[in-house]
């Protein structure tokens, strides 16, 4: 019968001590597992970090609904004024002025925009007033974008006129927010010869 006792009594002790010893391992499991845990996120943290600044870097250089400012120079060539009321003279006037302008891109590829410039600064303030419609193609990411636009205006000095007119150019943006451009347009007045145009300029996009 003692026997019996202290046989009992050793296999309670035994299951004891492996309960014991299974606690701390899933402790130590527990414990690791936070450790690794803890580790990752700041990890995961900088990975999402970085994913954000690529994603920033990789915004298009062209935008929709982009709003831009130009600054520019005018040279016109084979353009005519009118030097008496009616219209019985005529002479060739060629000569180089600046303006500005003003254009919205309703998406990355189709905007309007309306510029004004002088030219004969003995005259009116402004020579020259026009609107247009304007399509762009953005060549990837090179900052290079050939445009189109074709619109209309009027002209208040040397002579007052209506016109139609189209032209190309060609854009290159430095970075986002400013970029140079050069374009040409064909003038075409309701009352004189047609003429032409070139423009020069800044342009500061926001």
């Amino acid at each position: 019968m003692k026997s019996n006792y202290q046989l009992a009594i050793t296999l309670a002790a035994g299951a004891i001590l492996a309960t014991g010893s299974s606690l701390r391992a899933a402790d130590a499991d527990s414990s690791t597992t936070t450790t690794t845990t803890t580790t990752t996120q700041p990890a995961l943290a900088a990975s999402n970090s970085n994913d954000q600044g690529l994603t920033n870097n990789l915004e298009p250089i062209y935008q929709s609904h982009e709003l831009s400012l130009d600054g520019f120079a005018t040279g016109s060539e084979g353009s005519y004024t009118i030097d008496h009321i009616s219209n019985s003279r005529v002479r060739h006037n060629t000569q180089g002025g600046a303006g500005v302008g003003v254009n919205y891109f309703f998406t990355r590829y189709v905007g309007i925009g309306a510029d004004a410039y002088s030219e004969n600064t003995t005259g009116t303030f402004i020579d020259n007033a026009s609107g247009n419609l304007i399509v762009r193609l953005p060549l990837g990411e090179s900052g290079f974008a050939p445009y189109a636009f074709g619109g209309g205006g009027h002209q208040f000095d040397a002579a007052k006129l209506s016109f139609g007119q189209a032209g190309a150019g060609m854009e290159y943006r430095f970075c986002h927010n400013i970029g140079v451009f050069i374009d040409a347009r064909c003038v075409w007045p309701n009352e004189t010869k047609y003429y032409g145009v070139g423009r020069a300029g800044l342009r500061f996009a926001f």
